[in-house]
């Protein structure tokens, strides 16, 4: 009996605190003072530490943080987070506006927003309760940090109404905690974070979620990934639904009508965004009609309908200590100026690239040269250009080696070609670069093997080429400087885990030079395996329609190489899946001149999936429905398309529907 009271009296502290949280983080509203507020979620902690069985995942006490986690694992988006196309004028912003209304075939209204300098993330509901959080990752997929976001005080763990929905946003710290979070951090001795954006996006991918607790972040919820049965039209209506459900939504986004209205929101905020307590770097437009979103789609990168103005670039002047080379994993030599450490747009600048021998020589920077320097869109520092009335006669103008830094190789500079390379193909430099690149996301996503491991093991000879990585040991890792039993066998984990990474993943790991992943996947779907991808020849290349001259070029001349075949085989020796999987019949192109869409929720395998499928038979593959749509793949929750398909009368195939397509065409689906 007593445990029933005591539940009864758990359920009302949870109802209670997330009423109080939606007065004080949404509506700014607080009803009690803190100390009331903290007795509560004491009496909720004591409660519940006495009665386990009771705890729920939504309950407040779930903020306060869980035991470390070993990784994270990688989770599929519901729907792709594009990232934006860059306006950097307002003339940029005219020809934006101007083609989305070409496009629309009709007057288009905009919404602004602040553009917060954090990180991305997708939020997803189930009934109300928050189940996952992930970042953003590639687009396709990111990291589940669900019990770290749980953290962060301004996203709800239950929303006001019991929906299925996904929304996405942006975490970030504000001025003031970061800069008492560097003091902290500096008083005890630790490296402190360069800008608040790195400092929120370390916080949200420590392992210990308690680390995450102790830091001050927040969030901003800007749309929604799926609206769930909320029928909603335009975007403004999007974020008051938003902040009705319990979320915080920027309160500075503004209805635009027209250009000029734009421009002024973008001018004020220009001049005003020093005064806010967070940083942004700039503002993002959106059409403001669903269906106009709907209409125009996407590209493979980003939405139509959407662009993000970069504010003008914070400028400072600095000298040039030293200008020296960085050799990359295709040998590229690029020139990198060493500055005396400056402040820009919030963090300390020390070096800048020079990209190239024409640049360094078009500006004229000289070594002891005083600079303007900037962050380009508050990112990636750059020199403007050089001062050369400040200069003392002392300055050494720099010119690009004839030998690599590296490995003493001859360098050399194709006619054409602004980059000059290292041409030894055994260069250590582009092998630690090559290594680097082997293992990064879009490749092989080796988790936990970083350059700095990488290092180690190359020093320890442990690590020549990437066959290697296959053949380490648990005694080999764990006789490297502070690396643990579980460390080892963590990693040994993840390289064999990525023996299963698709081809194209495979692919885009070897390195070759202008094979981006893209491309990367086009190969994969048209050749099927690593041995006929091997085989092809220029012809077979460049009938794809992704591959140009070059590209077919740069992959012949790549597997003309014997240490990049031997590469190949000692890679399939170790185990490395050279074959792609479910891999339609490149010779069957029956679908040649249809344009197919893809939508919704499916479970058997994802949109790219199914879309490259299509490919591989002829198909257009598009991101809107219009009247020369011949098919749509509807899954779950299809929404606005699956409607528009109707009505303009587009054929409609199910996910099993889609599956019987294929195989009566001798497509392998194993569902």
């Amino acid at each position: 009996m007593a445990s029933q009271t005591e539940n009864e009296r758990i359920r009302q502290l949870r109802e209670l605190l997330h009423h109080h949280n939606y007065r004080y983080y949404i509506l700014d509203d607080p009803e009690i003072s803190d100390a009331e507020y903290d007795r509560l979620m004491q009496e909720l902690l004591a409660l519940e530490a006495a009665n386990p069985q009771f705890v729920t995942e939504d309950s407040p006490t779930q903020r306060i943080g869980h035991a470390p986690v070993s990784g994270f694992r990688t989770v599929a988006h519901q729907r792709s987070l594009l990232s934006l196309g860059n306006a950097f004028s307002l003339e940029d912003l005219k020809v934006f506006t101007a083609r989305v209304a070409r496009w629309a075939e009709e007057s288009v209204d905009f919404i602004c927003e602040l553009k917060i300098d954090g990180l991305a993330v997708s939020l997803t509901y189930k009934q109300g309760i928050f189940v996952q959080g992930a970042t953003r990752g590639d687009g396709q997929e990111g990291e589940d940090i669900t019990q770290n976001l749980k953290t962060v005080g301004t996203i709800p763990l239950r929303l006001q109404e019991p929906v299925d929905i996904n929304v996405r946003g942006e975490v970030y710290m504000a001025r003031a905690d970061f800069i008492a979070l560097n003091n902290q951090r500096e008083a005890q001795g630790e490296p402190i974070f360069a800008n608040p954006r790195n400092a929120a996006a370390g916080s949200l991918r420590q392992l210990d979620s308690k680390v995450t607790a102790q830091r001050n972040l927040d969030i901003f919820v800007y749309g929604m990934g799926s609206i769930g049965n909320h029928q909603i039209h335009t975007h403004l209506e999007a974020l008051g639904t938003l902040k009705t459900l319990g979320f915080r939504t920027n309160p500075h986004a503004t209805f635009c009508a027209t250009i000029q209205e734009i421009n002024e929101f973008i001018e004020m905020w220009t001049k005003e965004r020093p005064n806010l307590p967070y940083d942004i770097d700039g503002v993002v437009v959106k059409a403001n009609n669903l269906a106009i979103q709907d209409k125009l789609g996407n590209t493979a990168k980003s939405p139509r309908w959407a662009i993000a103005y970069k504010f003008p670039a914070e400028q400072a002047i600095t000298r040039v200590l030293d200008i020296g080379v960085q050799v990359g994993r295709t040998g590229a030599i690029t020139p990198l100026a060493y500055l005396e450490p400056t402040l820009v747009a919030g963090s300390t600048v020390s070096r800048a690239t020079l990209h190239n021998e024409d640049i360094v020589k078009a500006k004229d920077v000289r070594i002891g040269d005083y600079v303007i320097i900037q962050k380009a869109g508050d990112v990636i520092p750059e020199i403007v250009q050089s001062l050369p009335q400040r200069r003392s006669g002392e300055e050494v103008i720099f010119t690009m080696p004839k030998e690599c830094p590296d490995c003493g190789g001859k360098t050399f500079r194709e006619s054409g070609e602004a980059v000059t390379r290292c041409v030894n193909g055994q260069c250590p430099a582009q092998r630690f670069e090559g290594l680097v690149h082997f293992a990064s996301r879009n490749a092989m996503d080796i988790d936990g093997l970083g350059p700095a491991l990488i290092r180690q093991l190359i020093t320890a000879n442990l690590l020549s080429s990437a066959a290697d990585l296959y053949r380490l040991t648990l005694e080999q890792l764990m006789k490297l400087e502070r690396f643990g039993q579980k460390s080892a066998e963590n990693l040994l984990q993840a390289l064999e885990n990525s023996k299963e990474r698709p081809l194209a993943n495979l692919i885009f790991a070897l390195g070759i030079r202008l094979v981006g992943i893209e491309v990367a996947r086009e190969l994969a779907n048209r050749f099927g395996s690593m041995e006929n991808l091997i085989k092809a020849s220029f012809e077979d290349l460049i009938a794809i329609d992704a591959v140009g001259d070059k590209i077919a070029q740069s992959v012949i001349e790549f597997f003309l190489a014997e240490q990049n075949r031997q590469l190949v085989t000692h890679l399939a020796c170790v185990g490395v899946k050279m074959e792609q999987t479910n891999q339609p019949n490149p010779t069957q192109r029956e679908l040649s001149h249809q344009t197919w869409v893809v939508t919704g929720k499916l479970e058997g395998y994802s949109r790219n999936e199914i879309s490259d499928w299509l490919r591989s038979l002829g198909a257009q593959v598009t991101g809107s429905i219009s009247k020369n749509t011949d098919y749509l793949v509807a899954g779950e929750k299809a929404g606005s398309k699956l409607t528009k398909a109707k009505q303009l009368g587009v054929r409609v195939l199910t996910e099993t529907e889609f599956y019987n397509f294929l195989r009566e065409r001798g497509v392998s689906i194993d569902q």
